[in-house]
């Protein structure tokens, strides 16, 4: 078996680069994360076990915007160590101009999920959770609701929390 020891960084590409650039500033401080990179085209900031990467994109794709069901990536989450860490990524998201999807709220994806889903200045999908315990891991556990992760006319089927 490999032995993998978390994820080690995740870039977004972006078509906002400057709104982007403050977006990220804000936020990835207040999560414990050190700027090691600031370049014209790519910020990258280091920590809380892990890395966040911002890089502009190309010129040919400057006036798109992300769309979370196309092929690619559909939504990041980072793992906070208690509900109060999630309150207050909510409150710092909306401060530093997010839109916020959904939360802070709970749903049963795991035994004690709590989670604020928030989007950056392109859209990009940014959700930030707390799962006590051993969440998923616990052999009683189960995972989520019945429409959950289902698409019907290109509409989410959510379960009610």
């Amino acid at each position: 078996m490999i032995d993998i020891n978390g994820m080690a960084h995740v870039i977004l590409t972006v078509s906002q680069f400057a709104r982007a650039h403050q977006f990220y500033s804000g936020l990835l401080p207040e999560f414990g994360m050190t700027k090691v990179n600031d370049g014209p085209d790519f910020l990258y900031y280091v920590g809380a076990r892990t890395a966040i990467g911002v890089r502009r994109c190309d010129p040919e794709f400057a006036g798109e915007r992300f769309e979370q069901y196309r092929v690619g990536l559909h939504h990041i989450c980072l793992r906070a160590k208690s509900r109060t860490d999630i309150d207050k990524t909510a409150a710092l998201a909306v401060s530093l101009g997010a839109k916020l999807i959904r939360g802070p709220e709970e749903r049963d994806w795991a035994p004690g999920y709590y989670y604020v889903l928030f989007e950056d200045p392109d859209g990009i999908r940014l959700e930030v959770n707390h799962v006590p315990g051993t969440g998923l891991l616990n052999t009683d556990a189960t995972f989520g609701s019945s429409d959950d992760y289902t698409r019907r006319g290109g509409k989410d089927m959510v379960a009610k929390p």
